[in-house]
């Protein structure tokens, strides 16, 4: 299934990567009550891949995203890690929310799929309920900011966030800003795994 939605859908992500997050999804133990989120889903590729691990594991699957593309930015990305190009401009992305929609109901199971419509700065801070892991793909610092800012206080303890933008210097700097983390998160900056070596990143929370 997971071939066939490639076939259908462009991948942005390595089956690797994406096998990772459904791993995690479906091994959340019992006694998690969160549910899981995407940040950045672009024409629904991940987001038909996360639903079909989520509805095994009767969770629902929490997808925020402009359904514009990026917003305007003035981020400076010229090169990743790896010294591939990096430019992240208005627009770009852009996966309507219909298209999306009318994506997953094709490819996935859209009825544990929940749709949030906008832009991270003002979405997320309404955003209250219990999270059992998270994957971000957002590109930008500033949404990566915004992510962390008000996802990772909500995260369960035990639970994983991942960011496919490990690879991108700009991104590891916010990973790697202690003054952030205790400030603007709330938190110790945490243990992360890959940071500053490889594109997908994560974190294990361990402690609420």
């Amino acid at each position: 299934q997971l071939y066939l939605i490639d076939l259908n859908l462009e991948p942005l992500q390595t089956q690797e990567e994406i096998l990772s997050y459904i791993q995690k999804i479906l091994s959340l133990p019992s006694e998690s009550e969160g549910v899981v989120v995407e940040a950045g889903c672009y024409k629904g590729n991940s987001t038909a891949k996360f639903s079909l691990a989520a509805d095994i594991a009767n969770r629902s699957l929490v997808v925020f995203d402009s359904f514009q593309g990026l917003p305007e930015n003035d981020e400076p990305h010229v090169k990743n890690i790896f010294g591939g190009q990096a430019s992240f401009k208005k627009g770009d992305y852009c996966g309507p929310l219909e298209e999306v929609k009318s994506n997953i109901s094709k490819f996935g199971k859209i009825d544990c799929v929940r749709f949030v419509e906008g832009w991270f700065d003002d979405t997320m801070p309404k955003f209250k309920d219990r999270v059992a892991c998270a994957n971000l793909d957002v590109d930008l610092a500033s949404s990566t900011r915004t992510c962390l800012k008000y996802l990772y206080p909500l995260l369960e303890k035990g639970g994983i966030l991942y960011s496919q933008d490990g690879h991108l210097p700009l991104v590891i700097k916010v990973f790697d800003d202690e003054k952030f983390w205790v400030t603007e998160v709330g938190f110790k900056k945490p243990t992360i795994e890959g940071l500053g070596k490889r594109k997908l990143i994560k974190i294990t929370k361990e402690s609420e």
